[in-house]
């Protein structure tokens, strides 16, 4: 879908590029919007070589196969049919809570070695830019996605 997008906003027309994603059981869909300042270029997009390319390299994935909508006009608005309603914010803030917590608890102390050889890098400043970039990468890329995933079904619940 990357290499899609920027390939397409190399195109002479591109004015830029959506993607939404929503969940139906046990699969993810992926929707591209690309919008164009006009319907010749995208004709032009739809109809490239580079197009072509693209989706023939990623047709073994998609369920349904390319399927392409067109839509004019600054009133449209895009929603897919299975859009699901967001997880209730009490239920967001326990799993973040969960997954900041022990974090907040460990990364400090797996940086105290390098403040202690290094006393600069242990002053107020430093050390906390450091603990919280940290914990805000790992948070964002390595453990949220997984609490995610394995909390969706009871995320997904609205009761």
């Amino acid at each position: 879908m990357r290499r899609i997008i920027a390939t397409a906003s190399q195109c002479p027309g591109h004015i830029g590029a959506d993607v939404v994603r929503s969940w139906q059981p046990d699969v993810a869909q992926f929707t591209c919007v690309l919008r164009f300042i006009g319907l010749e270029p995208l004709q032009d997009w739809i109809h490239s070589e580079q197009r072509r390319q693209l989706i023939a390299e990623v047709e073994p994935l998609l369920c349904a196969g390319d399927q392409l909508e067109i839509a004019q006009g600054k009133d449209f608005w895009f929603a897919p049919e299975t859009v699901h309603a967001p997880p209730l914010r009490w239920k967001q803030s326990c799993v973040t809570f969960l997954v900041i917590l022990p974090l907040s608890l460990l990364v400090p102390l797996l940086w105290q070695p390098l403040f202690h050889r290094i006393p600069w890098l242990g002053g107020y400043l430093p050390s906390n830019t450091l603990i919280t970039l940290s914990i805000v990468l790992l948070v964002v890329y390595l453990f949220m996605p997984m609490a995610t995933r394995a909390f969706g079904g009871w995320l997904r619940l609205h009761d």
